[in-house]
């Protein structure tokens, strides 16, 4: 197995061709002709899943965050992006990313978050091309009161603590979300009629809605992370044969830390 055979098949599922222009999905560590005998998913490439993937022998990692995202003035070991890049690269491993290419396909972050809540009907959001572009928008199987519908969103999606403007008076019926960073949807979200809006990273004034409409900040690890299960399982399902696994301490690597 090649380096380009595994990224040959996430491509095909989110080609880099539709990757945000700001973006540095792909890969971004070694050559496409390395020769792969092991592979590690995980979220973001920090130094510990560089040394989780030396410990268990595997020759390639592919995350979601990409390590190397703007330029690199200097590489040291004592940044955490500079000692990924040592550490990769001193033991010959490649590394790659699918960030907003993963995004982008209804079949990735947003729609892994809608399929979570067993939602209907599920489109993108904010549409590019067909099937193509953020967020994804869709319909409750049953209309739910907005706290229960909190509640049954921490629930499915495995929060702890949402953040969340003032519950709304009417029934939850359809639903909008944008994993990661999603705050500039909002407006798509209540033009695509939705009661509710789900995100990361939504400032303040956000907070603010119109009468009939509410946000939920899940947090942004947490509205992505599942992209990790669908990548293990899109490689799986595509190399049976093929040593894949994701990072054993996946669900202990957000950064952010609730008290």
């Amino acid at each position: 197995m090649r380096v380009k055979d595994i990224t040959s098949a996430i491509e095909d599922f989110a080609p880099l061709s539709i990757q945000e222009s700001w973006d540095n999905s792909g890969l971004l560590v070694g050559s496409p002709e390395q020769e792969v005998h092991g592979l590690l998913i995980g979220f973001d490439c920090t130094p510990e899943l560089v040394d989780e993937a030396v410990a268990g022998g595997m020759d390639m990692i592919v995350t979601h965050h990409p390590l190397i995202f703007g330029g690199l003035k200097r590489i040291s070991p004592d940044d955490p992006t500079g000692s990924a890049v040592i550490k990769a690269v001193s033991s010959g491993i490649a590394i790659y990313a699918a960030h907003t290419t993963a995004d982008k396909v209804l079949e990735g972050v947003s729609g892994a978050m809608a399929r979570r809540l067993g939602l209907k009907n599920i489109t993108v959001l904010d549409e590019e091309s067909e099937g193509v572009g953020l967020g994804a928008v869709g319909d409750l199987p049953e209309p739910m009161g907005a706290e229960t519908f909190i509640e049954y969103v921490k629930n499915r999606l495995g929060v702890s603590v949402a953040r969340c403007s003032r519950p709304i008076d009417v029934p939850v019926c359809r639903v909008a979300m944008c994993g990661g960073s999603g705050s500039s949807l909002i407006g798509k979200a209540m033009e695509a009629g939705a009661q509710a809006y789900l995100c990361g990273d939504i400032s303040y004034h956000h907070f603010f809605t119109p009468k009939g409409f509410m946000v939920i900040d899940i947090g942004h690890f947490e509205g992505e992370v599942e992209i990790c299960h669908v990548l293990f399982s899109l490689l799986r399902k595509k190399f049976p044969t093929f040593a894949v696994r994701t990072s054993e301490k996946l669900g202990a690597s957000n950064p952010v830390f609730y008290y």
